[in-house]
């Protein structure tokens, strides 16, 4: 396996780690901003690298779509294409695939679809998947598989978990093994504990650089998806690294953090960026309400970011007021940097044994809710 992953300490079922690539090492837990079509939304790559972020994600479907592998592939890959000179993790389009069941038909071999942009029909299977993986120069490549929405019935879940695991074995063959590269494997079965326990045994069995805990954050909420991270972790080995996909809130990720997790991605930083939401430690604000047009302070005492350093709540109230741009940026870039801070507290607290404090004092935090103006 050309992907090296230490455990450096842990603490119950959290873990402090490092996982090392060809492009920079990753500590971990880490948070992945999204930058699904070569960007972080309203981000530049030095402003999201500013942040803390050590590794980003993008997207194989949307990136198969516009500009196409091959001429991300000319322009030198995924890294020099965009100018980010750290890690990359790229989704093999499985969850795309899931959005699409208007348009799209499954089979044996992959999947036909067609794309949201143009209309234009496309084939992607394990092996295309994987190619297009290969010429993004991703230095995490993700097996091709299907996911399942919530609610699904059992036999919908194993019938689809089974594909996908005939499909990481196929995934696995078509990945080109070399040095600071690596695949990871994605464990199914919705919320039920023996198709999940099926699907880890299998991708056990076919070896995988790290395994991923999908078809979560899907609609099944935080108690339910608590109920599987309480086993689905463990089910996976222990050496290598987990990867919650697409989750999700602070709350959500703290809480996976202690269930064993390593890894998370989500498009809510940015995506509340363009929405006037920010994150926190008193938990999500509407920098629109009427309560911050002539409030003084910073978004956040203490935050580090452009946002907070240099403007008020009152700036920005009026940015979003006049739907200007540069709100869009500097929230983007405070969520994105509170994401990281917050990763950075947890590896802090794992380091000097004090996590059970930082837990603490983070959920006491955010039931205080945010302060009113004085």
């Amino acid at each position: 396996m050309a992907l090296k992953f230490e455990i450096l300490k842990k603490k119950g079922l959290s873990r402090l780690g490092k996982l090392y690539t060809k492009h920079g090492i990753v500590n971990t837990p880490a948070f992945m901003p999204v930058g699904t079509c070569g960007t972080v939304k309203a981000m530049m790559p030095e402003s999201v690298a500013s942040t803390g972020a050590e590794i980003l994600l993008g997207n194989t479907y949307h990136l198969m779509l516009r500009p196409g592998a091959d001429l991300v592939e000319k322009m030198g890959g995924l890294h020099k294409f965009m100018n980010w000179d750290k890690p990359i993790l790229t989704d093999s389009g499985g969850f795309q695939v899931m959005s699409l069941s208007s348009l799209r038909k499954i089979s044996e071999d992959g999947v036909e679809f067609k794309s949201h942009v143009d209309g234009k029909k496309f084939f992607l299977s394990p092996e295309e998947s994987i190619k297009i993986q290969h010429k993004l120069d991703s230095n995490i490549t993700m097996a091709f598989d299907e996911c399942t929405p919530y609610p699904s019935p059992y036999d919908k879940c194993a019938n689809s978990m089974r594909l996908s695991m005939r499909w990481a074995e196929r995934s696995k063959k078509a990945f080109i093994n070399r040095d600071g590269y690596g695949i990871f494997g994605i464990q199914q079965g919705n919320v039920f504990k023996d198709l999940r326990q099926e699907s880890a045994d299998a991708l056990k069995k076919i070896g995988f650089d790290g395994y991923a805990i999908g078809g979560l954050a899907i609609g099944e909420g935080q108690e339910k998806m608590f109920e599987v991270l309480d086993y689905a972790p463990s089910m996976l080995p222990e050496d290598k690294p987990r990867y919650l996909m697409g989750v999700g809130r602070p709350d959500d990720i703290v809480g996976a953090v202690l269930r064993g997790v390593d890894m998370f991605d989500c498009v809510m930083p940015t995506r509340s960026g363009r929405t006037s939401q920010a994150f926190t430690k008193y938990g999500t604000i509407n920098i629109r309400n009427a309560r911050h047009r002539e409030d003084p302070r910073p978004l956040e005492e203490g935050c580090d970011c452009p946002l907070c350093t240099h403007y008020s709540r009152a700036y920005i109230h009026h940015l979003q007021k006049c739907q200007e741009v540069l709100a869009v940026m500097l929230l983007s870039w405070h969520n994105v940097r509170y994401y990281e801070r917050l990763m950075q507290g947890l590896r802090q607290a794992l380091a000097t044994n004090t996590l059970d404090d930082y837990v603490a004092e983070f959920y006491e935090n955010q039931k205080k809710g945010d302060i009113e103006p004085l």
